[in-house]
């Protein structure tokens, strides 16, 4: 400032020596504080030589000029200084806010410049994200503006750097706290979903369980100690056999049924092949007998089943003329020839439980269905001979199937179908 007042008066002093003064003339200077000046008090009045300014009132307008431009200057970096204190309060308080406290205040998740906070840490880092961005914007137009400013005015090199490199400072640290915030956001988003699955997991641990249960503590006693129940008169309720047969020239079923649906118990087992439907198939449908289908070759069984009570049934079968046996709860009713001989069962079939085939494995018909329960399924390749069926029929042995055994493990159900511990065979006994 004074430099400037006195290169001002040292201009005035040139001037007048060139516009050759009278000999013994003198000037006199006078110190003006900034406040007359801006007050507008007038300098000392100097004569004007030929109605055009003179040397002195154009000193004292040039000196006025500079201190009004040193004056508003001033205001300006007043101001810019202010801004740039409130930014840097805002963004520590950002950072005290990121950090989990809120300066100088007590911690009731609120802030001056963020306003009330939402409970949810997402939705936090979200909104902190905003404030974030909406500073780093204020910044950047501020830092504009300065460099404006600065570009118009006289301001010291060195105050400019050291404005430039505050305000790239706060800069990075504002894109720095935006970095670790989303970092954060990405977190709470993995843990969440990682969270999330380990419930889903748990929950059908639950529901496996549950199913168990409902089941009736399905640990049977022995891997053939359970039953298939068909509850219901549809084309969808079904058991299967995994494992099909090979080529058999003899075999023997038997199960154990119980059923009191009418008309017809309908069809406890089917097995189907490529090009026959009704390669082995028991039937009982409408109000016909129990029928025996070979090869789409039918005989009527003398078996009597739909009293409500648990019964053993055998099938024996030879392709040699065609001789069939039939065996209710150990004792033999019937017996004939001529069911399609010298004709082998053909292999790889599949075995269904409760539903006749019009198709391989499929196209079921409600009305043919069975209803009631069924255990102990085994199949031989040969036939049994009268005794070791009695003997199975009053459980004095256990005698699984060589080529279809009755265990947990080789039956599947569908369509709402289910498997059960099943009673004893003493208790089966009971009903005979």
């Amino acid at each position: 400032m004074l430099a400037l007042l006195a290169a001002g008066v040292a201009l005035a002093v040139a001037a007048a020596a060139q516009d050759g003064p009278a000999p013994g003339s003198r000037f006199v200077c006078t110190a003006l504080p900034p406040e007359a000046a801006r007050a507008g008090c007038p300098l000392p009045a100097a004569p004007m030589q030929g109605g055009a300014p003179s040397p002195e009132e154009e000193l004292r307008a040039a000196v006025l000029q500079l201190r009004e431009t040193v004056v508003q200057q001033k205001e300006t970096l007043g101001a810019q200084r202010e801004a740039i204190r409130e930014l840097t309060g805002k963004l520590a308080r950002c950072e005290g806010l990121a950090g989990g406290k809120a300066p100088g205040r007590a911690a009731t998740g609120k802030d001056a410049t963020m306003g009330d906070l939402p409970r949810d840490p997402g939705h936090v880092v979200e909104q902190l994200s905003r404030s974030l961005q909406t500073l780093k914007d204020r910044l950047e137009s501020l830092e504009h503006q300065l460099r404006g400013n600065v570009s118009n005015a006289v301001l010291p090199s060195d105050f400019r750097e050291v404005l430039q490199r505050r305000l790239g400072e706060l800069e990075r640290q504002l894109l720095h706290k935006v970095a670790e915030l989303e970092d954060e956001k990405s977190l709470l988003h993995n843990e969440t979903s990682a969270h999330r699955q380990k419930t889903e997991s748990a929950l059908n641990a639950l529901l496996q369980r549950v199913t168990e249960l409902e089941r009736g503590n399905s640990a049977f006693k022995s891997p053939d100690a359970f039953k298939v129940s068909l509850p219901l008169r549809t084309n969808y309720l079904y058991g299967k056999i995994k494992k099909t047969l090979p080529e058999l020239y003899a075999f023997t079923i038997c199960l154990w049924l119980r059923s009191s649906a009418s008309p017809g118990i309908g069809t406890p087992f089917s097995y189907a092949v490529p090009g026959q439907a009704n390669e082995i198939v028991l039937i009982e449908w409408g109000n016909n007998p129990i029928e025996l289908l070979i090869n789409d070759k039918v005989t009527q069984l003398p078996l009597f089943v739909s009293d409500g009570k648990w019964h053993h049934v055998c099938i024996t079968w030879t392709t040699r003329d065609g001789m069939w046996e039939a065996f209710q709860d150990g004792e033999k009713l019937g017996t004939g020839e001529n069911l399609a001989p010298w004709h082998p069962i053909k292999p790889g079939g599949v075995l269904i439980l409760g539903q006749e085939q019009d198709t391989v494995g499929g196209r079921f018909d409600a009305t043919q269905a069975f209803v009631g329960e069924l255990s102990q399924f085994n199949i031989w390749d040969r036939v049994l001979r009268a005794q070791e069926i009695v003997n199975i029929a009053n459980c004095s042995t256990n005698m699984p199937g060589n080529i279809i055994p009755w265990v947990d493990n080789n039956v599947d159900v569908f369509g709402g179908a289910s498997k059960w511990p099943v009673e004893t065979c003493e208790e089966r006994l009971l009903d005979l």
